[in-house]
């Protein structure tokens, strides 16, 4: 039962290795993906939040600029109804 237990431990623990793998691999510019040092998992998970929140901040910020652009075509009597339907989900 012992046996059992220890390899059902160390799978999750290697799965959640290759998870954590796989974040760092995504995560541009990360000091864990630029070499092969084990980087602690909390400073992983602190580097993918903020690489959510600054690309959340850029599509905030892409956002409010395609906002002026299309008030700025509307002002001056472009029909931006077809755009506006391209970027609906």
């Amino acid at each position: 039962m012992s046996s059992r237990r220890t390899r059902t431990h160390r799978t999750r623990e290697q799965d959640i290795e290759n998870l954590v793998s796989k974040l760092q691999a995504l995560l541009p510019s990360s000091s864990s993906s630029c070499n092969k040092t084990k980087v602690p998992l909390s400073k992983t998970l602190e580097e993918a939040c903020n690489y959510i929140k600054s690309l959340r901040t850029k599509g905030d910020n892409l956002g409010e600029r395609l906002s002026q652009l299309l008030e700025s075509l509307e002002n001056n009597g472009v029909d931006v109804s077809n755009i506006k339907d391209l970027l609906q989900p």
